[in-house]
């Protein structure tokens, strides 16, 4: 019954997802693109949680940023956001894209899961983009728990050199990035990487460039969990 129960109320939630927040050009879809911003993508519950640390100088991690934390954000000198839900056009990125405009804020955009691996293009990717961007720089998926604490450990590994030790702390329970559920695939990534360079030693980047597969490592991470 609870299972049935839980069953409906999402997929209910998924066709309002559907239906609504893909409109902010008229007062009446803007005004429920509001509405499925703050309850579908959960904005109420960061209106004073933000998420927000300084991982490195100018460099900045984040959840997902409300229109008046982007102006907030551009008072604090940000230049750049990168914004790794992708560019889909739902509520959440149509307020960022029209205030990351009105702010005169360059606006990155790139898509990674929580709970599945990117491709190697697409790791390849968010490296350029985070080490070429304008900064102060500021990076954030939805929670700023997962996605935001893998983008802030590869930035740290690879772009300012960190030891992984150090790097991987921000995928970690105090910005809410949880043990023991499916966002541990992206620790995978950085424990695979560990250990096919313990005996021969090879810097993250170069490991992504050459030996990184998200299907292989799914199915090593698969493993782990029987």
């Amino acid at each position: 019954m609870a299972f049935s129960l839980k069953s409906q109320f999402t997929k209910m939630e998924r066709g309002l997802r559907k239906r609504f927040g893909r409109d902010i050009s008229t007062p009446k879809t803007r005004r429920h693109a509001w509405w499925h911003f703050q309850i579908l993508d959960h904005a109420f519950l960061r209106v004073w949680w933000w998420n927000l640390e300084e991982i490195a100088p100018g460099v900045w991690r984040s959840n997902q940023p409300s229109q008046a934390r982007i102006k907030r954000y551009r008072e604090m000198g940000i230049r750049t956001i990168i914004n790794l839900r992708g560019k889909r056009k739902h509520s959440p990125y149509l307020f960022e894209e029209e205030a990351c405009a009105k702010e005169g804020l360059i606006l990155e955009d790139i898509t990674l899961s929580a709970r599945s691996l990117a491709s190697r293009k697409d790791l390849l990717g968010l490296i350029e983009i985070m080490r070429n961007a304008e900064k102060p720089m500021l990076l954030h998926c939805k929670s700023g728990a997962d996605r935001a604490g893998f983008a802030s450990a590869l930035y740290l590994a690879i772009v300012e050199g960190r030891p992984l030790p150090e790097a991987r702390k921000h995928l970690h329970w105090r910005y809410l990035h949880l043990p023991g559920g499916d966002t541990d695939i992206l620790d995978h990534v950085l424990d695979s990487y560990e250990a096919e360079t313990a005996q021969e030693p090879m810097s993250l980047e170069a490991w992504i460039t050459t030996r990184y597969d998200a299907a292989r490592l799914t199915e090593s991470w698969k493993a782990t969990r029987k």
